[in-house]
């Protein structure tokens, strides 16, 4: 083996089980916290405020604001987004709706 396939297969290892660690570790610390207010508090809420925070940002840094569409481009398949996840309850359908509402929305009148 060549020392450059050495160096890539350990650093795909490195990379690997760095990424590992970060997902097991939460789970190794708080598992036996659970039942903590604290952290049911955090599983409550905190999933809805990120979502929250990403449709923010999606929403700034993606709508064209300053053209005549004033943000209708990122507008309209949050729009399609929640009102697909009213009627039929279902996350995947939301997001895959919405992601390809605003694919074809970039691709075709932007």
């Amino acid at each position: 083996m060549s020392s450059e396939t050495l160096y890539l297969v350990s650093f795909i290892l490195v990379a690997a089980g760095a990424t590992f660690l970060t997902r097991v570790l939460p789970f190794v610390f708080l598992g036996q916290h659970s039942s903590h207010p604290l952290v049911q508090h955090l599983g409550r809420y905190l999933p809805a405020g990120i979502m929250a925070l990403l449709v923010v940002i999606f929403l700034l840094r993606s709508g064209h604001w300053e053209t005549p569409l004033l943000g209708l481009d990122a507008l309209a398949p949050a729009f399609l987004v929640v009102l697909l996840h009213l009627w039929k309850r279902n996350a995947l359908l939301s997001m895959v709706a919405g992601t390809a509402s605003y694919m074809l929305i970039q691709q075709l009148l932007v």
